[in-house]
């Protein structure tokens, strides 16, 4: 028999012999089996625990529509996760606590009712408009329905409804066969474990003002709720950990640690929760020290992926999350920093300026330093020496470094990162410690440790030499600093028997003053120290990808990170050049020559053009146009991101070489570079002359369009990478011609960026192109290198690069763009292009025999060998030698420095910090 319901507002109970409240409460009661369509995934969870399920006596399943991709399943656990996470908690616990405590209850069978949910990729058969479903009955029993028939406010209350109920054995096998079709489909996957956790936290979810949060102090409390967990792919467990670890020593002690993660693991949200958590505890302020190409990355990231409020220094004035500017006070603008975390450009600091020594004068909650290891001593030792201390950081230090010693008392806890902490000699990652002991004797001990001698504590944790072997003369190491209680129940026991708590870092007492049982525990700690306590092992967290992707994580059973393969291509064969296009290169490198007799100021300027021209020919033509029509605004050909720091000792605006001072550069030598001679001009007019004569098509474009369409790498999605404007507008323009079907994003610096669509290009927002990327509506991407930090493409499979930037450290972030946390597949692709007799071709010669040595052993390219792409430009191939013989043959870390402990329990926070309280303390101002 067909039943028909009809349910709306205001509708006379006349006309409707079942009330929307009772339809399938009455349906439900007594039922044996309950098979259900039901619709789309974020709402329907909710919804089906409002049908009084508790009513039926046996199985329910339900299947769900999702905007899950097919590809994810794989992931279906995080993606699930993320697509239920949609929703503000806020506002999913008003409409009412029970309904999740009801839901709980039935995805885990207590009461007796069980509730099996699979999610079905939209996908595979599109949106599941119709909901449907079966009911059975002791004896045999069913009936059908079909329609709207959600029990929910908006269903019963304030929608037009309508529900088609059949109870005859055609219709019920009409439906079943339906929902069967659905359930059984390889895609459709069970709901996830993180879906189910979710769930049991809201129902039992509280929300903490700030001093009530200060008493507890749980991390988790603001982690849970954040963009990171509800949007992203929430943290990992080692970056819990180390969020953990420096939140439990800013507490005890102050934080001092580096964080030399590889490239692609997240060091920024690491730092940045780490800052929220101490911004929050205090009310000092909180300062991110980091190069100016990074700036907007990290305030982007803070406020997208933290929700967490900031203000950039732009150099005249604060820039909020909100892009509001805040011009300042006149006498030291630099402190009315809005907002309780604040970025300043290390160039500020390098180039000496007044501004930065106002920082001075505050005291501050934490100092963060981002590619810390610009911070760096002017002469490093001879490789086989291990020392010497540095006496004056004044005069042996560079700016950076100088000027972070002087801060480093004045802030409670310092974060250093890097993902190469050494760039040439283990001294360096001495140097970072030595930073970070200052005012904190935790790192390294007081003024008589043996730690703060690098040339006795350096081979021991070299390997070069076996440590003591005796606890008396351990003893010295092992009690300045004594490590914290948390190490080890041996360092608990000590401090607890001479009443030290974790404030406190040094035990004053000499080995023969301990007596009886306070010995046998001195002898069981110190045995251990060399092998797993020392402050090198405490002090600097570094983890690689290899290590987190063959690490097996107690919890899961499973590796901490999948393991993804990483196919290179194009490193054996480089591009030819032939006919103008060749003699255009050869003009060039010329030029250069020409330039480099005359012109004292850095290696970076006097290689611009051949720079440039590696990167396209289009390019090329731009920059000899340029220096032809007005030499003196060569200057503004830089990368589009550039900032012209180079070791530390640099400004926007400067180009100094490797290691020099602010004077060499650009501005510094206006008078040399006013006019170009007679020889240097003839050369740039044979240079254009040949490029505009040419008519073969860059033959780049080949290459790239044989991987893109040949090769299916299109299909597969790819980002396109190139530091400088001209030839990512170029190559897209070109695939936007090449293939009409498809979107191509140009994703640049600001304003720069848009899509080409329709037969025009559109200027869009980054974020816009980031969520169409990520929704799969767009899968080919030409990207400047602001691209390279702040954008996660884990949606694209390959990566072709243009150009290689000089600066290795930017084709590391290029790489970490797909190879990364959440890429679903287990194989991406590289494709390097390059000229056959360019730099770039001539320092893979020279690195083509170490490249691999030197990326184990550092886990990327150290940043001062960009000084070997300028030693070849100028033809100082023997100085190129020199500098690439002077890596150091052994890294100063290994697997011992990875740390990943136990992170468990941040999902199930119950105990949540109310959002309003959070965002009023971190907009609070520095002074």
């Amino acid at each position: 028999m067909i039943h028909r319901y009809a349910f709306q507002r205001n509708r006379p109970e006349a006309a409707a012999p079942v009330s929307g409240g009772s339809f399938l409460s009455e349906k439900l009661k007594h039922a044996v089996a309950y098979d259900r369509i039901a619709g789309y995934f974020d709402s329907s969870l909710l919804e089906i625990a409002g049908e009084a399920l508790e009513g039926v006596e046996g199985k329910i399943r339900i299947i769900c529509n999702s905007d899950i991709s097919a590809d994810d399943v794989e992931i279906a656990d995080r993606a699930q996760k993320l697509s239920f996470f949609k929703n503000s908690p806020e506002e999913m616990v008003k409409r009412g606590r029970d309904r999740f405590e009801r839901l709980y209850r039935l995805l885990t069978g207590e009461g007796g009712t069980k509730l099996e949910v699979r999610v079905l990729p939209n996908q595979v058969f599109g949106l599941i408009h119709g909901k449907a479903g079966v009911i059975c009955y002791a004896g045999g029993a069913r009936t059908s329905f079909l329609g709207s028939a959600n029990e929910t406010l908006s269903g019963w209350s304030l929608n037009y409804e309508l529900v088609w109920e059949d109870d005859s054995q055609e219709a019920c096998d009409w439906v079943q066969a339906e929902f069967d079709r659905l359930w059984s489909h390889p895609s459709a996957v069970p709901l996830s474990q993180a879906v189910v956790q979710e769930v049991k936290r809201l129902s039992l979810r509280q929300e903490l003002d700030i001093e009530s949060w200060r008493k507890d102090l749980n991390p988790a409390a603001v982690a849970v709720e954040s963009p990171v967990f509800r949007r992203e792919f929430g943290l990992w467990p080692h970056q819990k950990y180390f969020v953990q670890e420096a939140w439990k020593s800013h507490q005890a002690h102050g934080a001092r640690y580096v964080l030399a993660d590889q490239v692609g693991l997240g060091k920024t949200v690491q730092l940045g929760m780490a800052a929220q958590l101490m911004a929050m505890s205090s009310n000092k302020p909180i300062l991110i020290l980091l190069p100016k190409t990074l700036m907007l990355q990290w305030q982007t990231e803070l406020w997208d992926l933290l929700d967490v409020p900031s203000a950039r220094w732009d150099g005249a004035q604060w820039i909020d999350e909100a892009g509001i500017a805040y011009p300042g006070a006149a006498r030291k603008p630099l402190l009315e920093c809005p907002r309780k975390i604040g970025l300043v450009s290390q160039g500020l600091v390098i180039h000496g300026s007044e501004l930065a020594q106002s920082l001075l004068d505050l005291e501050w909650e934490c100092v963060i330093v981002d590619e810390a290891h610009r911070a760096r001593r002017r002469k490093l030792p001879k490789s086989d020496e291990r020392g010497p201390y540095i006496n004056n950081p004044e005069t042996e230090t560079n700016n950076l470094f100088a000027f972070l010693w002087k801060i480093a008392p004045k802030t409670k806890s310092m974060l250093l990162a890097t993902a190469t902490p050494v760039q040439m000699h283990p001294i360096e990652a001495w140097d970072m410690l030595r930073l970070l002991s200052e005012g904190n004797d935790h790192v390294l001990g007081n003024f008589s440790s043996e730690w703060r001698k690098p040339d006795s504590a350096l081979p021991y944790i070299l390997g070069e030499r076996n440590p003591p072997d005796d606890t008396a003369a351990l003893w010295p190491w092992l009690k300045n600093p004594l490590p914290p209680s948390w190490e080890d129940k041996r360092f608990e026991n000590l401090r607890k028997r001479f009443d030290m708590d974790d404030t406190l870092a040094v035990l004053p007492k000499t080995y023969y003053e301990l007596h009886g049982s306070l010995r046998v525990i001195a002898d069981g700690a110190a045995l251990n120290l060399f092998s797993s306590h020392h402050p090198f092992l405490r002090s600097i967290v570094r983890r690689t990808r290899e290590y987190l992707e063959t690490t097996i994580d107690p919890a899961t059973k499973e590796p901490y990170l999948k393991h993804i393969e990483l196919e290179l291509y194009g490193e054996k064969d480089p591009i030819p050049l032939s006919g103008y296009l060749m003699d255009a290169y050869t003009a060039a490198e010329e030029f250069c020559r020409l330039l480099n007799r005359r012109v004292r100021s850095a290696g970076f300027f006097k290689t611009l053009l051949l720079r440039r021209i590696g990167s396209s020919m289009r390019a090329g033509l731009s920059t000899v146009t340029k220096m032809l029509d007005e030499w003196g605004a060569a200057e503004g050909l830089e990368s589009e991101e550039d900032e012209f720091e180079e070791n530390g000792e640099a400004v926007a605006g400067a180009i100094p070489g490797a290691g020099s001072e602010p004077s060499s550069g650009f501005h510094s030598h206006r008078s040399e570079l006013k006019a170009l001679t007679p020889a240097e001009r003839r050369k740039l007019d044979q240079c254009k002359g040949f490029l505009e004569t040419s008519r073969e098509e860059d033959p780049k474009w080949n290459v790239i369009l044989h991987y893109l369409a040949d090769e299916a790498w299109a299909d597969d999605g790819c980002i396109l990478f190139s530091q400088y404007y001209d030839t990512a507008w170029w190559v897209a323009e070109g695939l936007f011609k090449a293939f009409p079907d498809r979107r191509v994003a140009v994703y640049a610096g600001s304003g720069k960026s848009g899509i080409f669509t329709d037969g025009k290009f559109l200027h869009r927002e980054r974020d816009d192109i980031k969520k169409m990327v990520r929704d799969g509506e767009i899968t080919l991407l030409v990207g400047t290198d602001a691209a390279s930090e702040g954008l996660n493409l884990q949606r694209l499979g390959t990566l072709i690069n243009i150009d290689l930037p000089w600066n290795p450290t930017r084709l590391e972030q290029r790489k970490g763009r797909i190879q990364r946390i959440g890429q679903r597949r287990d194989i991406v692709r590289v494709l390097n292009l390059r000229y056959k007799g360019s730099v770039e071709d001539k320092v893979h010669i020279a690195l083509s025999g170490r490249l691999d040595q030197i990326r184990k052993m550092f886990g990327q390219i150290p940043d001062v060998l960009e000084d070997v792409w300028i030693d070849i430009a100028l033809d100082k191939k023997t100085d190129a030698e020199q500098r690439i013989d002077a890596l150091p043959p052994i890294h100063a870390f290994d697997e011992r420095y990875s740390k990943v402990g136990d992170v468990a329990g941040w999902e199930d926070c119950a105990k949540v910090i109310n959002a309003e309280d959070r965002i009023i303390q971190l907009r609070k101002g520095w002074v």
